[in-house]
């Protein structure tokens, strides 16, 4: 039976990094829906060219065409045992919709639970080099020298959206939108609740005995 594997999180959880050890360990693949688009519009593809009519006319793409994205991405033989899937649903509608078209398959949704305060300093304390993409943080991994990326020397700079108050709209839209997919796989009894704020190897030991529905 294919296994799917659902990492829900605020932002700042760590989703990202997680998903890329997980996918590692379980040889799954990592499906994230930013991906998809970026490919499908990338290339140009059917589903890419409907998605980019709406996203030019300012509406939002619907649910429906991103779950198509989505499942032609998992028809393919890589994901015939299962995938992990990041990124979406990002709301309760979403994981309704996502439902009818996994009955069949086994689900299990990893949540990463951090406090507030503990994002917002993760998430404005990040510095991103503009030659290599490197992230470095003010706090936790600080450059060697200041305003300069310790891996290629190129100059740091902070993204729009990990400004205190992007961050906090950030958080603001999760807590309304997205936060109610949890009590959704809650009440399905296939959430895992994690705690997001320890150390990055414990979290990942946590996730990999979750995913494998070790201790359930």
């Amino acid at each position: 039976m294919q296994t799917v594997l659902i990492l829900l999180g605020p932002p700042g959880a760590g989703k990202g990094t997680q998903a890329a050890r997980l996918a590692s360990a379980l040889s799954s693949p990592h499906v994230s829906t930013g991906d998809l688009f970026r490919e499908n519009l990338g290339k140009g593809t059917e589903l890419g060219k409907k998605a980019k009519q709406y996203m030019e006319s300012g509406q939002l793409v619907p649910d429906a065409l991103v779950i198509d994205m989505l499942f032609d991405r998992v028809a393919k033989s890589d994901c015939a045992q299962g995938y992990l899937l990041d990124g979406f649903p990002r709301t309760v509608a979403q994981a309704q919709a996502l439902d009818t078209r996994l009955q069949g398959s086994k689900v299990r949704a990893l949540n990463l639970a951090v406090a507030d305060a503990t994002l917002v300093e993760r998430l404005t304390g990040r510095w991103t080099c503009k030659a290599c993409n490197h992230i470095h943080h003010e706090r936790f991994s600080p450059p060697r020298q200041s305003g300069r990326c310790d891996k290629c020397g190129g100059e740091l700079f902070q993204r729009n959206d990990d400004t205190h108050a992007v961050v906090e709209k950030r958080l603001s839209v999760y807590r309304e939108q997205t936060k109610p997919v949890e009590a959704h796989y809650r009440a399905q009894g296939v959430l895992s609740d994690l705690d997001g704020s320890r150390a990055p190897d414990e979290v990942f030991k946590a996730m990999l005995a979750a995913a494998r529905g070790e201790g359930r």
